[in-house]
Order: structure tokens, then C-alpha cells, then sequence
């Protein structure tokens, strides 16, 4: 039976073996196409051209619900075979899957009609969720069920952004996406809380990880979603002393788990240090909103772009960058030029951050330069990798 099983899975294209391979680079191809056609579209370049909810809607929530949401599905999808032993999705419902992702998009971006976009748009979280449930469920493996909720209240928050859409109602569109960013530095903080002390140990060839508290591992999650939820109500789109405390105590949180997380080791392997700056970046972002909410003059929109750019792009930069090296067989060395990529994806959030502050066209420039030149490299240099069967002739 095993020999059997092992057969039909080598008979998969290889892009279809394991989630990963085609969501890691349709979420990619996507980094790379929306940043060019957000700056265009600031530009004046595309014309009367319009996706749906316009530009601004467009670019929000594309980054967000499509991009992360693309890489956090092949991630769960494939995580989920080593967490469970249960066989992980392949094969034609995979390219179904990728598919729906891929119609999403085209529905947003050519701005279809609003029961077919949400259908298409709303299907996908909801359909991951399921499978992620299910499989979950059959070994009740309760430990992982947290990562399901999250998973169904990114797609009600996203379901909030699509009536926002149809109602031509800019406020729900902008809750809903802000919420949503929020629902992903909390699954960043639940996953990068179990991954970056173990891949950390593991890279340096330490004894052992470091002990996670699972008391601060609920606080930040519980604390990133009551987030998440004032967002969604718009309850933390005003100034609130309370909320900026709730945000303190986040920074707070993720700089405690940084603390113990360090090790002098990490600065000379770029797997390891991209992953700890990108978790430096999510108590940055908290930092900031916390500052903003108890009065102190900062523009929220640079604690946001601290989390989309520095700490989101930054953490599936460098877990795609492994988690591609490991499924497919590969020594945990990455290929040349993805140091560089890692540089040029911090240098674009110090662009988006603060350079914007003195040089506000020019910061926008050059940091949409190189997120694309990242992920350019990513794709160039891994693309193969993923297309192709692993280098150890397992299945996967």
C-alpha cells in the first residue's frame, strides 16, 4: 500500500505535490506585480482603469488577502502533513485551490460583479479554514485548533471588506483590512512563536530550544486578536488611551520573547537574523500604534507599514526562503542573492517608515524598488526549486 501511495504521488507535477510550491509562488508573483501597479496608479499612468473599490481599496487589500493570505495557506497546507501524518493536499484539489486564489484576484482587479467577486473572494480563507479543520480534527490534534479560528476570522473580516465594497461604504473596506492585518501578526506570533527558537536552535546546533511560556504565547495571541476586533468595530481607529496600552503591552510581549530568543550566533546566518528582524519589525509596529494612541505625534500609517512591510513581507521572505529549502530536499543553505534579498526588504520598510519623513516621493520609490527586486530574487532563484521534484527523489 505504502509503495502504492508513494507511486501516485511521484505521478503529480511536482508544482501540485505539496501547497507550497504553487501558493508560494503565485503569492510572489503577486508581491511583485502589485507594488508596480499601486505606484503607477499614483502615478496617473493607468487611466480610467479602475479594480474594484479603486486603487487605494485595490492595494490594501490585495496585499493583505491576497499576497499573505496565498503564502499562509501554503504554509498551514504543508505544515499541516508533518504536524498531523495525515497526506496533505495534492494533485488536482490543490490546483483547484490555487485556482480559486487566482480567480479572487482577477475578480478584484477586473472589478466583477459583486456576488461573483465575493464568492470567489470569500471562498478561499473559508475553504483553507475547512481543510485545515478537518485534517486537524481527525487526530484531534487540539494544540493547532487556535490556527483554525484565526483562518475563519480572517475570512469574516474579509467578508466585512467585501460588504464594505458593496455598499461603497470606505470605512468597513478600511476596518476590515485593517482587522485582517492584525489577524496575521497574530497567526505571525503563534507560528513564529513555536518556529523561530526551534529553527534558531537548530542553525546554531544548540543543545536545546528555549523554553516558550505558554502564558505569554496566549497573552499575545488573545491580545493581537481583541485587536484585530477593535479594528473590525472601529473602535481603534480613534485615539484611546486603553487601546494604546493594549498595543504597549504587545510591544512589550514580543520584545520579551526577542530577549530570550537572541543569541549572538544568529547575525552570521541571514535564515536566522532575517527571521529575528522581522520579528523586531511586528513589536516596532505595536510600539508605534501604542505611541499614536496615548497622543504622541506619529502617523499611524507608519506602525501599519512597520507590519505589512517590515514585520509581514519580512517573515514570509525568510520562511518561504526555508521552508522552500526543506520540502524540497535541500541543504538549509540559501541560494546566492538571498542575502540581498533579505537587505532589500528591510531597506524597504526603512524607506516606507522613515525616509518617507524627508523624502516622501523618494522613499515611496525606492522602497517599492526593492520589495520588488526581493521578491524578484526570491522567485528567481527558488522558482526552479519549486517547479521542479525534490533533489532527494521522495515525494512532496
Amino acid at each position: 500500500m505504502q509503495v502504492l501511495d508513494r507511486r501516485k504521488a511521484l505521478a503529480i507535477a511536482p508544482l501540485l505535490r505539496l501547497a507550497f510550491r504553487p501558493l508560494f509562488l503565485a503569492g510572489c508573483g503577486l508581491a511583485m506585480l502589485a507594488i508596480p501597479l499601486w505606484l503607477a496608479a499614483l502615478n496617473g499612468a493607468l487611466g480610467s482603469w479602475q479594480p474594484a473599490g479603486g486603487w487605494l481599496a485595490w492595494h490594501r487589500h490585495e496585499l493583505v488577502f491576497g499576497f499573505g493570505l496565498a503564502i499562509i495557506a501554503g504554509f498551514l497546507l504543508t505544515a499541516v502533513q508533518t504536524w498531523t501524518s495525515q497526506p496533505g493536499l495534492s494533485g488536482k484539489p490543490l490546483a483547484g485551490l490555487a485556482l480559486l486564489w487566482l480567480a479572487g484576484r482577477l475578480a478584484w482587479l477586473g472589478n466583477a460583479p459583486w456576488p461573483l467577486l465575493a464568492l470567489l473572494e470569500l471562498g478561499f480563507p473559508l475553504l483553507v479554514a475547512v481543510l485545515m479543520g478537518s485534517t486537524l480534527w481527525r487526530v484531534r490534534q487540539q494544540r493547532n485548533y487556535p490556527v483554525v479560528m484565526v483562518l475563519l476570522l480572517l475570512a469574516a473580516v474579509d467578508g466585512l471588506a467585501v460588504y464594505g465594497l458593496v455598499q461603497g461604504h470606505d470605512g468597513w473596506q478600511r476596518q476590515g483590512v485593517l482587522a485582517g492585518i492584525w489577524l496575521v501578526a497574530a497567526m505571525m506570533g503563534l507560528i513564529g512563536g513555536r518556529v523561530i527558537p526551534f529553527f534558531t536552535q537548530r542553525g546554531l546546533g544548540r543543545a536545546t530550544a528555549v523554553v516558550p511560556w505558554p502564558w505569554l504565547d496566549w497573552l499575545l495571541l488573545g491580545g493581537s486578536a481583541l485587536v484585530a476586533v477593535l479594528y473590525a468595530t472601529g473602535l481603534a481607529l480613534t485615539a484611546s488611551t486603553w487601546i494604546g496600552l493594549l498595543f504597549g503591552a504587545l510591544a512589550l510581549g514580543h520584545g520579551v520573547r526577542l530577549w530570550r530568543w537572541h543569541d549572538r550566533g544568529l547575525w552570521r546566518v541571514p535564515l536566522l537574523w532575517s527571521l529575528h528582524l522581522a520579528y523586531a519589525w511586528l513589536a516596532l509596529a505595536c510600539l508605534g500604534m501604542a505611541l499614536w494612541h496615548v497622543g504622541i505625534g506619529l502617523n499611524p500609517s507608519l506602525a501599519v507599514h512597520c507590519l505589512t512591510i517590515g514585520a509581514m513581507a519580512g517573515l514570509i521572505l525568510a520562511m518561504i526562503a526555508r521552508v522552500s529549502l526543506g520540502h524540497t530536499g535541500r541543504p538549509l543553505q540559501p541560494p546566492a542573492g538571498m542575502t540581498l534579498a533579505f537587505i532589500l526588504l528591510n531597506l524597504a520598510a526603512v524607506s516606507r517608515v522613515l525616509l518617507v519623513l524627508w523624502l516622501p516621493l523618494g522613499g515611496l520609490w525606492l522602497a517599492g524598488l526593492c520589495w520588488v527586486l526581493a521578491f524578484a530574487l526570491y522567485a528567481w532563484r527558488y522558482g526552479p526549486m519549486l517547479l521542479r521534484a525534490r533533489v532527494d527523489g521522495h515525494p512532496g
